[in-house]
């Protein structure tokens, strides 16, 4: 069911009217204009039956049926907006998702953080450095990371950049995954990392890349090799929809569709810090078709969420909302336990799933941003365990991460302590697991799906290639 009759006084500009959250005012209101309608004038960067195709799995992923394993950088940057990059990052999702298909046996769907996660929230709007008072850096689509006056002043013509390395990843992403050869179930070995030589799970997973080659030759078999579906792999991308002149300038209608589309990315975020009802961020969120994800953690109030849902999703439609519980390790057995009841007992359609990251960082003795593996792990399988008990299903998880060496989240295998972060902590803004800690993770995931749902549901569903 479409939610255009909720839109009839709504347009991709209304929430211009409501007070806005994390949005800079630009310095020159004539400049943001031109760029804006520049930005308009641009092709979309995705469709709208992929945005229905990701609605229809997260329907599935409401049900048990399938598993969203969502991840990718706290923030992107252009400069990272190269090979190297992309292949590292889009190689540990591959990765971790095959982990998955293998152990959970049902379809995962693959959503990255990436093609536009352009921008982050922040506490303060401004900094001390030195002597100096600067604009916060809120994310390369606002400002620059340099600790200058300059720099660090909100620029429209970084949307027009934004937009461009978005559709370059997305281009380069595309190339990659859907012509065979990079995610060619018949070359799992390209999926590989070398550092997995020397991880504890190395000879588990070499055992399921021979299981899956064993069981490719036999369908090759009956098939005549004509199952294209086994020679690519489909990735849909999300972002934090901060930055409004961005996300509703590629916000338009499109043929033999009602509704209007977001179509910079397919699964958007309303943050913790831009839920308010009253807001910019919700008013733009509740007239756009795509499926959409609501970050919620401490603090909250049940009743208020519950209200947010039917703004955002008045006809109930089953995957059309995604809560990201975000509640950290101390605090998830307190408050998700009244959320899901409090949704529950509404009756409303909603995927969940756990962000263990962000209610899980904290700074070390010398003031370095970090968050502890065995805590992310915790709140994870705490929130197995909840939903388990109160008899609905962990969707999906939502991890910062990327397919690089980095040193930036402390413990997982290889015992990573403080006093190593400075060794490769590159991140602007938070920190992520490294390649190593998110196929452990993976692992742990598939183990804890294992145990909390063998007894609910059988496991006959074919995994998604």
């Amino acid at each position: 069911m479409s939610t255009t009759n909720q839109t009839r006084n709504w347009t991709p500009e209304s929430w211009k009217t409501h007070p806005v959250q994390q949005l800079p005012d630009y310095p020159d209101n004539q400049e943001i204009q031109r760029v804006y309608s520049e930005l308009k004038s641009y092709p979309p960067l995705i469709t709208s039956w992929e945005v229905e195709a990701l609605k229809d799995n997260m329907r599935k992923a409401s049900e048990g049926k399938a598993f969203i394993m969502q991840g990718g950088d706290c923030a992107e940057t252009f400069t990272n907006c190269s090979a190297p990059q992309i292949v590292n990052q889009l190689k540990v999702l591959l990765q971790m998702s095959f982990i998955l298909i293998h152990e959970l046996n049902v379809p995962v769907v693959r959503v990255g953080r990436f093609a536009g996660q352009y921008a982050k929230p922040r506490s303060s709007s401004t900094e001390r450095v030195g002597d100096l008072e600067l604009p916060t850096y809120r994310g390369d689509l606002i400002n620059g990371f340099q600790k200058d006056e300059e720099v660090r002043q909100p620029d429209p013509s970084r949307l027009l950049e934004g937009y461009q390395k978005s559709a370059m990843t997305l281009n380069f992403v595309r190339a990659l995954t859907e012509g065979g050869g990079f995610a060619d179930l018949h070359h799992p070995e390209f999926w590989e990392l070398d550092f997995m030589r020397n991880n504890r799970y190395y000879e588990e997973y070499a055992t399921m890349v021979n299981s899956i080659r064993h069981a490719l030759k036999f369908v090759d078999s009956i098939s005549d090799g004509s199952l294209s579906t086994l020679k690519q792999v489909y990735i849909y991308t999300s972002h934090e929809a901060l930055n409004l002149h961005y996300d509703s300038a590629q916000t338009r209608k499109v043929p033999h569709k009602s509704g209007w589309y977001n179509l910079s990315t397919h699964l958007p975020w309303l943050g913790n810090r831009t839920r308010n009802l009253d807001g910019a961020h919700v008013e733009y969120f509740r007239g756009i078709e795509n499926p959409v994800g609501v970050k919620v953690g401490p603090p909250f109030e049940s009743d208020e969420i519950v209200d947010l849902i039917k703004n955002l999703n008045p006809s109930n439609d089953a995957g059309k909302v995604m809560l990201i519980t975000r509640m950290g390790r101390k605090n998830i057995e307190e408050r998700l336990p009244e959320l899901i009841e409090a949704v529950k007992s509404a009756g409303l359609n909603v995927v969940w799933s756990c962000d263990p990251m962000h209610g899980n960082t904290f700074a070390t003795d010398e003031g370095i941003k970090t968050r502890d593996f065995d805590d992310i792990l915790e709140e994870l399988k705490l929130a197995f365990q909840i939903h388990n008990k109160m008899g609905t299903y962990l969707g999906g998880a939502h991890l910062e991460l990327t397919g690089d060496n980095v040193t930036e989240c402390v413990g997982g295998a290889r015992g990573l302590n403080a006093d190593k972060l400075k060794e490769n902590y590159q991140t602007y803004c938070d920190p992520r697991l490294n390649y190593q800690q998110s196929l452990e993770m993976a692992f742990l995931i598939a183990r804890q799906w294992k145990e909390n749902f063998s007894r609910q549901r059988s496991y006959g569903a074919q995994p998604a290639i």
